[in-house]
């Protein structure tokens, strides 16, 4: 039997349609016409936005279309480490047991480590994020095990906050049960230590939970209750205010893209470029960056979900200098730009984008689907340079057109 990864993506869109859907119910499912659904099943054109429908309705992540992944993961023997150690963590801590020789770090340490384990995070280096997570996880334990019931609600922020970044790390890895555990329990010590702003912190990252496993009314309903939650008065808003709000509204833009909602996407959008405008630069709070320039790209992207790529490209064109954004925002920046290009049919611009951020960022790549849609939309444009870029995402150009991705591996 072919592993998943030797079919082709239209074989894998039947495989995972089964016997019990017909095309014309999946048409159905998705919105897409009867002529698209058949066309991407015969390898014949993919979009991102088609992409999207058919996963959401086949709920799978859009790695397992493309093969990058199985219906069940496949994953180097590092990353199932990392993510076993992060599993066990994540349930001790929950149950209030400590790994042995853990000694409880003081408010002021754990305020370093969390800034540590961000850091490490929005670089785009998900695995040693993953790694500390744990070890974060067991200190802030410690931490709250070691103070008075009345003086632990600072304690219980630092636990809602390692729990939220252990599941960003197990959501964005695939793991979506220890993603859904680790946020609950971060949901429960946020409403713990009585802080408003981490309690909407933990509802976002549910939300985002959610559209990865592609429950994407729940999602926009969860992403919108966090944006209004701390909706703040501008007048008088902090800058840690203002990147809270401008960071919900930003994704909330994102997840109305994911389900077609030009109007709701572009009413978020205004509001993201509003606070950014209103900050006048990129800032960081609660291990989230925001600005004008984090507006700027993240409207890229959603542009270039809802299929319009003439927006998009007007604003990458407006877009001189993206130094100010973490690691992982560039990467992630690169790859809208690319596949604007793609769609635009710019084959040139959007291998040379492609290529640079696969170069410059080849652990952030190997956890991307993105790279794998727009190596297929390439096609056969420019075949020597098409074999250069798959090479660097571990994937081989089909002789058809169509993209076969040569080995499993996880997704974005």
């Amino acid at each position: 039997m072919p592993r998943w990864s030797e079919y082709t993506t239209g074989e894998r869109i039947k495989i995972l349609r089964g016997k019990e859907i017909r095309q014309s119910d999946l048409a159905e499912m998705t919105g897409l016409s009867l002529p698209t659904v058949q066309g991407a099943e015969q390898d014949r054109r993919l979009t991102l936005p088609t992409l999207m429908k058919l996963a959401a309705a086949l709920r799978v992540d859009t790695s397992v279309i493309l093969g990058q992944q199985g219906p069940r993961r496949a994953m180097e023997h590092g990353d199932r480490t990392t993510m076993r150690d992060l599993s066990r963590a994540v349930h001790d801590t929950a149950v209030g047991l400590l790994p042995a020789g853990i000694n409880a770090p003081s408010a002021a340490e754990l305020r370093k480590t969390t800034k540590r384990c961000w850091n490490l995070y929005w670089k785009g280096n998900y695995v040693e994020a993953g790694a500390v997570a744990a070890l974060f996880l067991a200190e802030a334990g410690a931490h709250l095990h070691a103070q008075s019931a009345d003086a632990q609600s600072e304690a219980w922020g630092f636990v809602a906050d390692a729990y939220r970044l252990a599941a960003y790390v197990a959501n964005l890895m695939g793991f979506r049960d220890l993603a859904y555990a680790a946020i609950g329990h971060a949901q429960n010590a946020a409403e713990r230590a009585a802080d408003d702003m981490g309690a909407a912190l933990v509802a976002s990252g549910r939300s985002w939970v959610y559209l990865r496993d592609s429950r994407l009314d729940e999602a926009l309903a969860l992403a919108e209750k966090s944006a209004v939650d701390i909706e703040p008065r501008f007048s008088k808003a902090t800058l840690d205010q203002l990147v809270a709000y401008g960071s919900h509204v930003n994704f909330a833009a994102v997840v109305a893209s994911r389900v077609g909602d030009k109007d709701r996407a572009a009413d978020y959008l205004s509001q993201a470029h509003a606070t950014g405008a209103r900050m006048g630069a990129e800032h960081r709070a609660n291990g989230t960056l925001f600005g004008p320039v984090s507006a700027t790209t993240q409207a890229v992207g959603v542009n270039v979900a809802l299929g319009q790529t003439g927006k998009a490209l007007t604003l990458i064109d407006s877009i001189k200098d993206v130094s100010a954004l973490s690691g992982a925002a560039r990467n992630r920046y690169a790859m809208d730009k690319a596949m604007a290009q793609a769609d635009a049919k710019m084959f040139d611009a959007s291998l040379d984008t492609l290529e640079e951020a696969l170069i410059a960022a080849p652990e952030w790549a190997r956890f991307q689907a993105l790279p794998s849609v727009i190596v297929q939309k390439v096609g056969l444009a420019s075949t020597a340079r098409l074999r250069r870029v798959s090479k660097l995402i571990g994937a081989t150009p089909a002789g058809t057109g169509s993209f076969m991705p040569a080995t499993e591996k996880t997704a974005l």
